[in-house]
């Protein structure tokens, strides 16, 4: 029972420590406005956050080296902003060579710089490592992981320089030695699943009117196709997004069912979905159970609609993988929703649906008191957020996908 418990607990506190005008954007303040935070530097040998580089709370574990001649070396970016000087002492450029991710924190925290020491820029000492110039595993092999100092190479300014690397949003970032400071990032198939889990903008959803609509297009109140947790069909209020992003550019889980009943959902690597290997069996039999949906095999059964309010099962065929715009997560009372066809969780990144179901229980009763959430801006919801804050602090990581926590923002 201590999962559970300890969800209901963080879920619990949640409802208590956030306020509700928290949500959605800026509403109305509480007054006075917020002095600027003092930014405080790393200590030497500090690095933040506190666990290993290579964990799930930090940059995530090593994909394996990135070569010019391998498949992945697309994944790799060249950087030729101005205001970052890079070392490039190979003289073969691959110092500038990252990741996008990786690319957008560093041109973050160049700016950063030049703010807090006019006159000074960013100085990259190592990039991109084809030469094994690391310790095995360095996610400098991936281009996911840079060194910095400053341009006029002050090192009094390294304690505060890590500093901004983390407000830049760099995912570890450590005061390696008095020479420079060492930063890296998620890997982009962790960046496809960031958002935790969610569905495509122009993925469908049915209304309690018999129309279809775009989840895009999707207002709170409206009531969508969803199921009860024996299989029954019903409609439920759509109460908020978890998870939205219009302009998203993401890596879709594509399943594809068979052709009697042909079915096809597109879902981020994290997102769960029900399945079971049984086609025969009831909803309520036991037989189903919720997997990540980069988990899905050709075999398994999902769950689709079909007359007289009831779902039938049919056979994935194919599982393959796609870029689409738009990441939207909605979140209905019964916490299921039936999309493009194929009943799914409306929850992600942690692996169990009836322990998401009652940890978002405060949430749903939030908005029963207050109403559906209208006015949403774009991101993570702030309350699955804290759930996944404290569970990284709290619980064994088995119980979240590898590539799918939601990136915390600093």
């Amino acid at each position: 029972m201590r999962l559970p418990v300890l969800l209901a607990l963080f879920s619990g506190c949640a409802l208590i420590l956030s306020p509700a005008t928290e949500g959605c954007g800026p509403g109305r303040g509480y007054g006075k406005r917020r002095p600027p935070r003092k930014l405080t530097p790393l200590a030497y040998k500090q690095f933040s956050p506190n666990v290993a580089e290579k964990t799930l709370g930090a940059s995530g574990r090593y994909e394996g080296k990135i070569t010019r001649n391998s498949d992945r070396f697309k994944e790799l970016t060249p950087n030729y902003n101005p205001d970052i000087i890079f070392k490039d002492e190979e003289n073969t450029g691959a110092d500038r060579l990252m990741t996008q991710r990786c690319k957008d924190k560093l041109n973050s925290l160049a700016i950063s710089v030049m703010n807090l020491w006019p006159g000074v820029k960013l100085r990259v000492t190592e990039g991109w490592d084809e030469d094994g110039h690391h310790s095995d595993e360095s996610l400098h092999y991936e281009g996911r992981a840079v060194d910095i100092t400053t341009s006029d190479r002050d090192r009094t300014k390294y304690a505060m320089l890590a500093r901004l690397a983390v407000e830049a949003g760099f995912d570890w970032v450590y005061y390696e030695s008095k020479a420079h400071v060492h930063c890296s990032v998620k890997s982009e198939h962790s960046v496809a699943a960031k958002t935790g889990g969610c569905f495509p903008g122009k993925a469908l959803v049915s209304l309690e009117t018999g129309k279809q609509k775009a989840l895009r297009d999707l207002q709170p109140g409206e009531r969508i196709l969803a199921a009860s947790v024996d299989g029954q069909l019903l409609y439920s209020e759509f109460i908020t997004f978890l998870d939205k992003d219009p302009l998203a550019r993401k890596l879709f889980y594509t399943i594809r069912t068979e052709e009697e009943f042909p079915r096809e959902l597109a879902l981020t690597a994290a997102h769960l979905l029900f399945v079971a290997t049984n086609c025969s069996a009831g909803m309520g039999s036991g037989e189903w159970r919720t997997i990540y949906a980069s988990e899905a095999q050709l075999g398994q059964c999902v769950l689709v609609p079909r007359g007289q309010g009831e779902l039938r099962s049919v056979r994935i065929n194919s599982v393959g993988v796609q870029e689409d715009l738009g990441v939207y997560a909605p979140l209905t009372r019964q916490g299921t929703v039936v999309v493009n066809g194929v009943l799914a969780s409306c929850y992600a990144t942690f692996d169990k649906h009836a322990v998401a179901q009652w940890a978002f229980a405060p949430l749903r009763l939030l908005y029963s008191l207050i109403g559906p959430s209208g006015g949403q801006g774009n991101g993570l919801h702030w309350y699955p957020r804290l759930l996944y804050r404290l569970g990284t602090l709290f619980l064994d990581s088995k119980h979240f996908h590898p590539l799918g926590m939601a990136e915390i923002e600093r």
